[in-house]
């Protein structure tokens, strides 16, 4: 067994989609990056790619290559759940926070779930998202960004 932990932070910024967990939501900002900068799905990914010794986000899907331009961040999951097959790896659960001032997540956090248990192909019961403000401090209270933060326990796949 392995344990990996990955955080990401985005700007929030006018004229983009937030899309968190891989769920659209209604906002009047998005996050700015250079795929659809899903911070959540990010950091899942760095925790994955950390536990099964792999690097991280940035060494498998650079900003510098065009071809992740806008990229749907569930496409990103899958193939790092792929590459983690491939490894003889097993996701056995995701623990991860969303740090935001705003908007509220807990009416999107199922749908979150269900789209992170789907693509890494493990029970709903295996995801545990939450979410949290810092009281209006940094630059998250102040609603200039959203962070996220995960935790992930890997086993090898004939565990």
């Amino acid at each position: 067994m392995r344990v990996g932990q990955g955080v990401d932070v985005h700007a929030l910024v006018e004229g983009r989609k937030l899309v968190i967990g891989g769920v659209e939501i209604p906002f009047h900002l998005g996050l700015e990056g250079h795929s659809d900068a899903d911070v959540l799905l990010h950091a899942i990914c760095d925790a994955l790619l950390g536990a099964a010794g792999m690097g991280d986000i940035g060494a498998h899907y650079p900003d510098s290559n065009p071809q992740y331009s806008d990229i749907d961040s569930r496409v990103l999951l899958r193939d790092v759940a792929k590459k983690l097959a491939t490894g003889l790896w097993r996701v056995v659960n995701v623990d991860a926070t969303i740090v935001a001032q705003g908007p509220r997540m807990s009416p999107h956090v199922p749908r979150m779930i269900g789209n992170i248990a789907s693509d890494l192909g493990v029970p709903p019961a295996a995801i545990n998202i939450k979410a949290t403000t810092t009281e209006k401090l940094g630059l998250v209270g102040r609603g200039e960004g959203i962070a996220a933060i995960a935790v992930v326990l890997i086993e090898t796949a004939g565990a």
